[in-house]
C-alpha cells in the first residue's frame, strides 16, 4: 500500500517552515501549512501550487489546534498524514537573572508545550497514514550558550520528547526525529535580538552593568553567525530525508557549525568546553 502523501507543518509562516513548505510541495506533497495570520497564509500559497493550503494554527491555543485538526481530519476523509513538521518555535534572549519569568513561560509553552499538543492531536492521523514525525530542535538542544539559557533549556527537553515518542509510537510503524540546526538565515536572528533588545532597555542598570561584559561577547559572536547562517533551503532538504527516506536517522544535525559544536560536547570535558568558549566569546572569568 502506497504510503500517504500530506503533511502538517507547523510555524510556516517564515523563515524554516515556509522553506519546509515549499519543498514539499515542490515534491509533490499536499501540505497543510500552519500559520498564524491568514495574511501568512496568502503570502505562502503566491509561491506555491494549488495542492498548498495554509491552516491557522496557534500552537498554544488549544482550540486552534482542535480546529485544525478537525478540518484537515475532514479533508482527509480515510486517509492518514504521511507526516507532521514540529516547527513553530521562538527564541527569549537575555541573562538567566534577568530574564522575566512571564517570557520564560512563554518559551516553554511555544516551543516544548505547544510541541506535545500538537502531536497529540495529530498522532490518530499520523497512525492511520503510518507517518512520521519531525521534531525542530537545534543544536542549541546539545550545547547551551550564555544568554541562551530559556531558548536551549526549551530545545534540550525536545530532545528528550523526541527520544522517549520515538520509543512509545514505533509500535505503529512511526518514526520520529529531531533536526539539530546551527545559524540558519531565517526571522529568528531579527525577532530574538529585538526581544533581547527590549529586556535590556527593561533591566534595572545595575543588573545591565553586571552583564555587560557577556552581553558585548555574546552580541559580536551572534553577528558574525548570523553572517555565516546557511539558507532554510538546507533544512528543507532534510527535513525531506527524515520523512521519505527507507531508514530515516533519528537525528540530523545541519550545517558546519552544528556539527563542530556537537563534536565539542561530545569530546572535551565541561570545564575545558567552559574554557574553550569563554575564550571564543570573550566572557569575562
Amino acid at each position: 500500500m502506497e504510503r500517504a502523501r500530506t503533511v502538517v507543518i507547523s510555524g510556516a509562516s517564515t523563515g524554516i517552515g515556509a522553506a519546509c513548505a515549499l519543498h514539499l510541495d515542490r515534491l509533490g506533497f499536499t501540505v497543510f501549512a500552519g500559520v498564524r495570520r491568514e495574511a501568512d497564509g496568502e503570502l505562502l500559497k503566491a509561491e506555491a501550487s494549488p495542492r498548498l493550503q495554509p491552516v491557522l494554527l496557534d500552537v498554544t491555543d488549544t482550540a486552534s489546534i482542535d480546529r485544525a485538526r478537525q478540518l484537515i481530519a475532514s479533508l482527509l476523509r480515510e486517509a492518514g498524514l504521511a507526516g507532521l513538521v514540529n516547527n513553530a518555535g521562538i527564541a527569549v534572549a537575555g541573562p538567566l537573572e534577568a530574564v522575566p519569568i512571564p517570557d520564560l513561560r512563554r518559551q516553554f509553552e511555544v516551543n516544548v508545550i505547544g510541541q506535545v499538543a500538537v502531536i497529540q492531536a495529530f498522532l490518530p492521523l499520523l497512525r492511520k497514514g503510518r507517518g512520521r514525525i519531525v521534531n525542530m530542535g537545534s543544536i542549541a538542544g546539545r550545547a547551551a550558550m550564555p544568554l541562551m539559557g530559556p531558548y536551549s533549556a526549551s530545545k534540550f527537553a525536545l530532545e528528550a520528547l523526541t527520544d522517549a515518542l520515538r520509543l512509545e509510537v514505533q509500535q505503529w510503524g512511526i518514526q520520529v526525529s529531531i533536526v539539530e540546526p546551527g545559524a540558519i538565515a531565517t526571522p529568528i536572528w531579527e525577532k530574538s535580538g529585538a526581544k533581547a533588545d527590549e529586556l535590556e532597555a527593561t533591566t534595572s542598570g545595575e543588573l545591565k552593568d553586571l552583564y555587560a561584559g557577556v552581553v558585548a561577547g555574546v552580541r559580536a559572536r551572534v553577528a558574525e553567525a548570523a553572517a555565516r547562517a546557511i539558507p532554510a533551503e538546507a533544512v528543507a532538504q532534510v527535513v525531506e530525508h527524515a520523512l521519505t527516506a527507507d531508514h530515516p536517522k533519528t537525528r540530523y544535525l545541519v550545517g558546519r557549525d552544528a556539527k563542530l559544536r556537537a563534536i565539542m560536547v561530545k569530546l572535551l570535558p565541561d570545564r575545558l568546553s567552559d574554557r574553550l568558549m569563554t575564550r571564543i566569546l570573550n566572557l569575562p572569568h
